[in-house]
């Protein structure tokens, strides 16, 4: 949930209006949506309560369960960037119970924490912005035209009236210069920058405690470059990264939500040779951290207990009942997401933002070409997509990718010579394209 300085924004989406923002990407799955919405609200909610409530109001997180490419990650991912919040996707499967080699359950919440950093850092880089590029203009000024000098420093052979810093010919000089930097005059001239690496370099210095002397990379770059350095180094000190360790922290602790891919792969607790001996004890290692734990992060420590969990599995073989039962209880609301229907294809190909069709169509418009689908082309891109889906592996919405990638291959490769700008895709196009990969089943398992 948004911290007090955002809650404004989230304040004014109710549950409603939070599926229908979801809407917009993801098609389907409103009871899906519904949930994560609760979710979302609840912390709002939970934020304002007296703070002998507010610690006892733990996460209500979530097992997703349908098969892969439904929108169980998207609906996720959609849900943290609409409430700013710090989001990793990670994969259960991925982790191993300790003294295996492989990534430890404590990971995700470091890596958690990074991008809380990453958020807050960004966040305070464009609010101090207009300030560290005055700076940075400053300093390239000095660069080009030093306190006191008798040409301007690296530029090349471009002289300047004997003048020293606060003299009437300094000033002006200096003015004229500003002036040329705004109109872009001096976009081709060349000077000696240090490269952006002095804050590393100082912090490796003090490490080393001064064993080994200090040394400057400079390279030449053109002002246009040298001025977008010099402004990223005057971000970097105007950042007090103290303040923002310390809101990543409270973001991550209060905000953040991890989604927990492929959770059914960790969920036997049969005992067998083999890869699958550390199952279980995956799920015993993950535990705490969904119970509430404190994890040592290079931050500082981190609390779990307020981070939303929102795991998912296709559960084809396991079940969430085979999961032991300490974590089943730390997530007790589950959803089934439905398998998408030729309906659901036609929607995600025209509907969302981000559609594919409107992909497609605005990727070729900078060839010049202009892409028309029919009706009828829509509904056979999309019964194949189930068709395909039905014979082999169903893998959702994804299926719609490499149809279309199939469909528009020869239109792609040869966009840039076509003499025909305005092409007409209809149902027949279709068919013709794709007839002998459909035809072929075990084509198609390898094409599609």
């Amino acid at each position: 949930m948004l911290d007090d300085k955002h809650g404004q924004r989230l304040e004014s989406l109710t549950p409603r209006q939070i599926v229908e923002e979801l809407d917009r990407y993801v098609i389907g799955q409103r009871d899906a949506k519904r949930m994560v919405a609760i979710a979302l609200r609840t912390r709002w909610r939970r934020q304002r309560l007296p703070d002998h409530l507010r610690d006892e109001v733990i996460p209500k997180n979530i097992i997703m369960i349908g098969p892969t490419g439904v929108g169980k990650t998207e609906i996720s991912r959609r849900l943290a960037k609409l409430a700013q919040a710090p989001f990793i996707k990670v994969e259960a499967s991925k982790f191993t119970e300790v003294g295996y080699v492989g990534r430890d359950c404590e990971s995700m919440v470091r890596d958690l924490v990074e991008q809380a950093v990453t958020i807050v850092k960004t966040e305070y880089a464009q609010g101090i912005q207009k300030k560290a590029e005055a700076q940075a203009e400053e300093r390239l000024l000095d660069l080009l035209l030093p306190p006191s000098a008798s040409k301007i420093t690296g530029v090349v052979d471009e002289p300047v009236p004997e003048a020293s810093a606060g003299s009437e010919g300094y000033d002006n000089t200096r003015s004229k210069l500003r002036l040329q930097l705004l109109e872009g005059k001096l976009n081709t001239r060349v000077i000696s920058n240090i490269g952006g690496m002095e804050q590393i370099q100082d912090q490796l210095q003090e490490m080393l405690g001064g064993m080994f002397p200090a040394k400057k990379k400079r390279r030449l770059v053109k002002v246009p470059e040298a001025l977008e350095l010099l402004t990223q180094e005057e971000a970097q000190k105007l950042i007090d990264m103290e303040a923002v360790v310390k809101e990543a922290v409270a973001k991550t602790e209060q905000n953040g939500i991890i989604f927990l891919d492929e959770i059914d792969k960790i969920a036997g607790r049969e005992r067998s040779l083999g890869p699958d001996v550390s199952r279980e004890g995956v799920q015993r290692d993950l535990l705490p951290i969904v119970e509430g734990s404190t994890v040592t992060t290079k931050y500082g420590p981190v609390k779990t207990d307020h981070i939303l969990f929102i795991a998912a599995g296709a559960f084809h073989v396991a079940k969430p009942s085979d999961l032991i039962p300490e974590l089943q209880g730390r997530f007790p609301i589950r959803v089934e997401l439905s398998p998408l229907t030729k309906e659901d294809f036609i929607r995600i190909l025209t509907e969302p933002q981000n559609a594919l069709i409107k992909q497609y169509t605005a990727l070729l418009e900078t060839e010049g070409i202009t892409l028309d689908f029919t009706g009828d082309a829509l509904e056979e891109i999309a019964a194949t997509a189930v068709l395909v889906n039905e014979r082999s592996e169903n893998i959702g919405a994804r299926r719609l990718f490499t149809i279309m990638e199939r469909l528009l291959e020869e239109i792609s490769f040869d966009a840039p010579i076509l003499a025909e700008k305005k092409i007409r895709i209809d149902a027949q196009a279709v068919k013709d394209r794709l007839r002998d990969i459909i035809k072929d089943e075990d084509l198609s398992r390898f094409i599609l």
